[in-house]
């Protein structure tokens, strides 16, 4: 199969909810969100039991969702925990740069590029996805040191004067492309796993792609969201509709008198309040605004299937009832997940076509015919393996049939010579 035929402009982007709805994206992201989501939570709990919260009060009240904040805690804890919170960030742009590369796979016309050789992928390329965002802040650093070392200069009397004054130019430009650095950061956390995943970069070449697609395509970049942001919510929302049609079901279904009853109710509120509380419900509720109106309208289609009704619980759960309704609760809580996987896997993907179009736009690279690594070592494969063939037993080397040839031309002069 050939590669799929794109636009290479904004009609490309209409494509992201169709190529993210895949199992094979979108058990990706949920496994990275696992991974992360469990280091979090981790963290977050040590964090707690830094500040002086008992874990059994802190499980009590935050319960699947630990949170430090609202807790008056040592810097100490804070570090804690925002290690965790980094380590759920860094999960997911993993999973995400291992969806931009089945994405891309798949564009060339390869449907076979598992999971797992994703993954392999992303074992060998992790580093510039970890470590282009941080020296891009680097940059931005040494800049604002740099500065700081002047401004200092400045205070010295009768030459700080002067040293203010006649490089003024110098720090102006300075402080322009300290501006523009911070923009490329921004460009760089949506971008790098699309560059990493598309173009085999190392960090350094991260970098500059991140700078270059910020000078060249600013507007593509702020278009291209603008229709795809709307893409996600909508998109997010029907999955969760259809995620939450199956949920109402098997409680009509198993809730009736006829069959489980009360006991169904019991079990499902029990393992809907774990993963689903009152507080988080309203959290949600709460956030207002144009951009937290997108992130309500995502969340609210991720939860909405536990809104579901189901018959009044009866009484109190016996200790079969308990442990069945943890492990409904387990089950919940990953078909939830597949719902945030399947918004994230949206995205990705739709970074990826951007980074495909941006480097036909500017570069008239079409990264689709370009051969990227594992093709080159399949060619490489081939190669080796068709100078074997030509090793194979019975076949004669030109250099010894020569030998032969020589040693047959020398017998038969001695031959000649022993006649004479």
């Amino acid at each position: 199969m050939g590669p799929m035929d794109l636009y290479f402009d904004v009609r490309d982007i209409f494509r992201a909810p169709r190529l993210a709805l895949s199992g094979k994206k979108i058990w990706i992201f949920m496994v990275g969100n696992l991974a992360g989501y469990i280091l979090y939570w981790i963290f977050s709990y040590l964090s707690l039991a830094m500040a002086g919260v008992s874990f059994t009060d802190a499980l009590g009240q935050y319960g699947l969702y630990p949170c430090l904040f609202g807790n008056e805690a040592e810097w100490v804890a804070w570090v804690t925990y925002f290690i965790g919170v980094e380590a759920w960030i860094l999960a997911i742009y993993l999973a995400s740069t291992a969806v931009t590369r089945v994405t891309l796979k798949q564009l060339k016309g390869n449907d076979f590029f598992s999971a797992g050789d994703a993954w392999e992928y992303v074992y060998k390329h992790w580093h510039p996805v970890v470590f282009a965002p941080i020296s891009i802040v680097l940059i931005i650093a040494f800049f604002l040191v740099f500065a700081a070392i002047f401004a200092l200069m400045g205070k010295i009397p009768y030459l700080g004067e002067f040293i203010f004054a006649v490089p003024y130019l110098f720090y102006f430009f300075g402080s322009i492309f300290t501006i523009y650095t911070a923009f490329v950061l921004l460009v760089s956390l949506h971008y790098t796993p699309a560059i990493v995943g598309t173009y085999e970069e190392d960090t350094m070449g991260t970098v500059f792609q991140s700078y270059s697609i910020t000078w060249s395509q600013p507007w593509r970049i702020i278009a291209y969201h603008l229709v795809l942001i709307p893409l996600l919510v909508i998109s997010v929302y029907l999955f969760g509709w259809i995620w939450s049609a199956g949920y109402g079901l098997i409680n009509y279904i198993f809730g009736c008198n006829w069959f489980m009853g009360a006991k169904l109710s019991g079990m499902v509120n029990y393992a809907t309040l774990l993963v689903y509380p009152d507080w988080l419900c309203s959290f949600i509720a709460g956030c207002c605004g144009c951009l937290t109106a997108y992130l309500t309208a995502c969340f609210g289609g991720c939860l909405s299937f536990f809104n579901s009704s189901v018959p009044a619980a009866s009484g109190p759960l016996s200790g079969s009832e308990t442990v069945a309704g943890v492990l409904l609760a387990i089950s919940i809580f990953i078909v939830g997940l597949s719902i945030l996987s399947y918004g994230l896997s949206i995205i990705s993907v739709g970074e990826t076509l951007m980074f495909i179009i941006f480097k036909k736009k500017s570069d008239d690279d079409d990264l689709l015919e370009r051969k990227d690594e594992d093709e080159l070592e399949e060619d490489m494969d081939d190669d080796f393996s068709f100078d074997d063939d030509d090793d194979e037993p019975g076949s004669v080397d030109a250099d010894s049939a020569s030998d032969d040839d020589n040693s047959d031309d020398e017998g038969s002069s001695d031959e000649s010579d022993t006649k004479e």
